[in-house]
């Protein structure tokens, strides 16, 4: 009997210590521009005068994204809300901003590679509810 109260006590004990709500946050800007420029310089070989303009352009368009974020969605337990359509296209234009000091910046051979590397570099898309959200 005390065996089963204290497992029945130890199992209460750690039931509490699950992960938090709302999964796992995105890398912050700074880490994002680190591992955008690192995989464009591995995968593009860029010389030292490209490196630092594709960093700027990825620099600026993090540091955008971040402000346009924090000002759309304030700090909540949960995941984020979906974006709406006027944040969409304001991501587009950030990102064809972005994509034009890029392309300014590379040769177009490097462009053309680069546009299929971004294309692996977006975060996948999610499909069916939201997390915590039942599904009917």
């Amino acid at each position: 009997m005390n065996k089963f109260v204290t497992i029945v006590l130890l199992l209460l004990a750690f039931q509490g210590n699950g992960q938090p709500p709302g999964g796992p946050r995105p890398p912050k800007p700074e880490e994002q521009l680190k591992m955008a420029t690192e995989k464009m310089n591995k995968e593009l070989k860029l010389n030292a005068s490209q490196q630092q303009k594709v960093k700027a352009a990825y620099g600026d368009f993090f540091k955008e994204m971040e402000k346009m974020h924090q000002k759309n969605h304030p700090p909540q337990d949960g995941p984020p809300p979906p974006p709406t359509e006027a944040e969409k296209a304001a991501r587009k234009k950030l990102a064809a901003s972005r994509d034009a000091k890029v392309k300014a910046a590379l040769t177009a051979d490097q462009f053309k590679k680069y546009q299929e590397l971004e294309k692996t570099m977006q975060p996948p898309k999610r499909q069916g509810p939201p997390p915590g959200k039942p599904q009917l």
